[in-house]
């Protein structure tokens, strides 16, 4: 398998959650036991990760898609509908969890994100979301400097390069065009932001 295969497949949509909400727990001052870390994990890994595979294996199975690539626009409609319920479930579910309800951002702008995507298929464009996860999870840690108003530079050098390669990643596979690309890591980013400065 080819490194961008690797890459694509460790930081895809469906497990940045996951790595989002791991990093949070050990670069943030919280006052959380292990067990409830742990709780919290776990519902975000069986909602944003579990549920969406078993939903492409579904769709698979039924001919609704050709590939879990989801190449087409058209078979992208229906995970993406399924994500967004998820981020709003989980947004909700973070803001009433008082002691991280930091972690809401990271949803409702990602929530953000998906809905903008999904009315950009109106104008047949097709955007990439591996690259929107990698906007989405820089956006959301360069908020959390704002908010305990400390320095998270080595960690944003990192997502930025990250970044980086898996953008080159998914145009080497020629799984999506620059415009692509680049439009997905613009909206993650900034949909993080306007959440942060508007709720």
């Amino acid at each position: 398998m080819s490194w961008q295969k690797v890459l694509s497949t460790i930081l895809h949509p469906v497990v940045m959650p996951t790595i989002g909400i791991l990093t949070y727990f050990i670069i943030t001052p919280n006052h959380i036991t292990i067990r409830e870390q742990l709780y919290l994990f776990i519902t975000v890994f069986i909602t944003t990760y579990l549920f969406p595979m078993l939903l492409l294996i579904f769709l698979k199975l039924t001919g609704r898609i050709k590939s879990f690539e989801v190449p087409s626009i058209k078979e992208r409609k229906v995970p993406l509908f399924l994500m967004t319920c998820i981020f709003l479930f989980l947004g909700k579910f973070f803001q009433q969890y008082t002691i991280v309800n930091d972690l809401s951002f990271l949803f409702y702008g990602t929530l953000l994100g998906l809905i903008a995507v999904y009315f950009i298929f109106f104008l047949n464009i097709k955007t990439s979301l591996h690259l929107l996860s990698a906007g989405s999870a820089l956006g959301f840690f360069v908020t959390l400097q704002l908010i305990y108003n400390i320095s998270l530079l080595p960690l944003i050098v990192i997502f930025m390069l990250l970044a980086g390669l898996l953008a080159t990643a998914r145009l080497d596979l020629k799984a999506h065009t620059p415009k692509e690309v680049y439009l997905g890591f613009f909206i993650g980013f900034s949909c993080q932001l306007i959440v942060y400065y508007t709720l």
